[in-house]
């Protein structure tokens, strides 16, 4: 990289992989100006040194979060945040010359999602769809299923037939793709499928 080193702050509670990250993108022509081992410490970094590249809640700085787990929840909040933002898993910092022309693409404005977080949106999205294709009833019923109750709990609750309720919970199971298999319990899965679309 020639001319002016995009400046880089970084942060990790591991000692090892932080120092590991911080030679890395030094031997690839960053200039890691400042390193924290905690949130706080980053952040009084970022301050200071007003990098190009950090973890931070200044405007216009670059953001690339390493998580050892795709976390859609905390991705989505990130990159709605806007440009020149990017969410990786760690085991991707192993191809070098892919993860420093990541940090390299960030810090000029481009954003980077991990393909794993792309396969956990679009599993997420799927189970959203097939929640909305429910009628309002199986949705009532499906949140009394979360809820643990049995069919006659439900049909207490609604004041409707056991019988009403079981068609419900079959059209759920039917509408959600939850194909009977001896492997699976179907009710399980349905309730889990709402759970974490919650």
């Amino acid at each position: 990289m020639g001319g002016i080193r995009t400046r880089i702050v970084l942060a990790d509670d591991d000692t090892l992989l932080r120092e590991g990250i911080a030679s890395l993108l030094e031997r690839a022509g960053f200039d890691v100006v400042g390193q924290a081992g905690d949130a706080p410490g980053l952040l009084a970094m970022a301050r200071e040194h007003r990098p190009d590249l950090a973890i931070d809640e200044l405007p216009g700085t670059g953001i690339l979060l390493l998580s050892a787990h795709a976390e859609v929840e905390q991705a989505m909040e990130l990159l709605a945040s806007g440009d020149r933002v990017g969410y990786l898993l760690k085991s991707r910092v192993t191809d070098v010359a892919d993860f420093t022309e990541t940090v390299g693409r960030i810090a000029m404005g481009g954003s980077v999602v991990d393909p794993a977080l792309v396969k956990e949106l679009i599993a997420a999205r799927r189970r959203d769809d097939l929640l909305q294709q429910l009628t309002d009833r199986e949705r009532e019923v499906l949140a009394l299923m979360a809820e643990g109750r049995s069919n006659a709990g439900i049909a207490s609750r609604l004041c409707i037939t056991e019988g009403t309720v079981e068609k419900h919970v079959r059209s759920i199971l039917t509408r959600m793709r939850l194909p009977e298999a001896e492997d699976d319990h179907r009710r399980v899965l349905a309730v889990l499928a709402y759970l974490e679309s919650r």
